[in-house]
């Protein structure tokens, strides 16, 4: 999920942005056969939305609504011949469980890789003032043609990456939320707060992850002694808005 430098730092600093897509890799690999599963997972998306767990309401994930948004930062002394960038998905599809308290209360996202984006400029000014600068379109192709490949995000043999809660705790409207990211047959859990509104008609929830690359057994990225290197940390936003069943929003056109 991970973009190229900028045009101007060659390919150098298109290796130290893509470098670092693997970084959601965890160290706690899953046996489940990779083709299988993810062909299983879109089948079993609509089957999610109308099961009814116990004690429960469900939701249906709005992928008009919803977004998963990576924002990778460039580091080292040479650090301004790149620039940050901004990964968000699209198509997103899974449900919410919404119980009377936290700890009844789960959720499940499947985001298609191949509909990833890069650099979307409604994407970049969402995020903030400081990724105001728009990146090239031929740099933003090669940016994607590379986190396709089989080094790195591997779409052909896997191609949805999962986030759900493994548990939660506390009161609303800010449980504590265990998340677990599913990528490339590995998964890694972390635990965060999340935000949640709450209504008769459907819910949202927002919330980011921190994830150290060193955490997951990998070095960060750099060139020419460092000089050039991708940020230790990257960060992953998360609005996941889910309705009544029949409610939601049709999907994009690509």
């Amino acid at each position: 999920m991970l973009a190229n430098a900028q045009e101007n730092a060659g390919p150098a600093g298109r290796c130290v942005m893509i470098a670092a897509l693997g970084i959601l890799a965890g160290c706690r690999s899953t046996t489940a056969p990779p083709a299988a599963a993810n062909a299983s997972q879109s089948q079993s998306a609509g089957a999610a939305a109308t099961a009814t767990r116990a004690g429960t309401r469900t939701f249906q994930v709005d992928p008009e609504r919803t977004v998963v948004t990576v924002i990778v930062r460039r580091a080292g002394p040479l650090a301004k011949l790149g620039h940050d960038h901004v990964i968000t998905s699209a198509d997103e599809a899974g449900s919410v469980w919404l119980g009377s308290a936290p700890a009844d209360s789960s959720f499940e996202l499947t985001l298609p890789v191949e509909r990833f984006d890069v650099d979307l400029p409604a994407a970049r000014a969402a995020a903030g003032p400081e990724f105001a600068a728009p990146v090239p379109d031929d740099a933003r192709a090669g940016t994607r043609r590379n986190m396709l490949r089989a080094e790195v995000l591997d779409g052909e043999h896997f191609p949805t990456i999962t986030l759900r809660s493994s548990a939660t705790s506390g009161v609303w409207p800010q449980p504590i939320v265990r998340v677990a990211v599913t990528l490339k047959g590995v998964e890694r859990e972390q635990e965060i707060p999340v935000i949640v509104e709450r209504d008769a008609t459907g819910v949202i929830a927002r919330g980011e992850l921190r994830l150290n690359q060193t955490d997951f057994g990998i070095t960060p990225f750099s060139v020419a002694g460092g000089a050039i290197q991708v940020a230790g940390v990257l960060e992953i936003r998360f609005e996941i808005v889910a309705a009544s069943i029949g409610a939601v929003s049709l999907p994009r056109v690509p």
